[in-house]
């Protein structure tokens, strides 16, 4: 299943190589912390699903607001996603918990509510990071403050200071 949200949502980006190379290299990082991590198998699930879509909003974005700001996808991703997921055979509470994730791929670890804080929604946020601080060309003392702001995963915090040596 997992296959064939990637391929979709392929499809969905029409060609955009920045938005489906994203995606992609957030996808990788995601299943592999996550993994690194020892998640359960519905966890890892729901992560893997949550990195696929996480930029769901980014082209609506784009043409609605000429911004791809973070919390402008936020606003705007939860409908996408639901849509997005409607073909495929998994539960309400599946499709739920991957909206909330990834409506809520911006907002740091202390701004969310406890009840709704999972390691699924920390590693999403992890994985993004590496990809945008590489895209973003972002200074080694700028990762480090990453580092110690944002990362809690173990297998986060190693691919971080291995792919940034830090």
């Amino acid at each position: 299943m997992i296959s064939e949200a990637i391929a979709k949502m392929i499809d969905f980006y029409q060609g955009n190589l920045h938005d489906i190379n994203h995606f992609l290299k957030v996808y990788a990082y995601a299943k592999t912390i996550g993994e690194l991590e020892n998640l359960d198998r519905d966890v890892q699930e729901r992560l893997e699903l949550a990195a696929v879509v996480h930029d769901i909003a980014c082209p609506l974005c784009r043409e609605k607001y000429g911004s791809t700001n973070g919390k402008l996808q936020e606003q705007e991703s939860a409908a996408l996603v639901k849509t997005f997921l409607e073909e495929f055979s998994i539960s309400e509470a599946t499709v739920e918990r991957v909206t909330w994730v990834a409506a809520h791929h911006h907002t740091l670890w202390e701004q969310i509510d406890p009840s709704w804080r999972g390691l699924d929604h920390q590693i999403l946020l992890e994985a993004d990071y590496l990809v945008n601080a590489d895209e973003g060309g972002k200074s080694k003392d700028a990762v480090r403050h990453g580092l110690t702001k944002l990362f809690r995963t173990e297998g986060g915090k190693r691919l971080l200071c291995s792919v940034y040596q830090i």
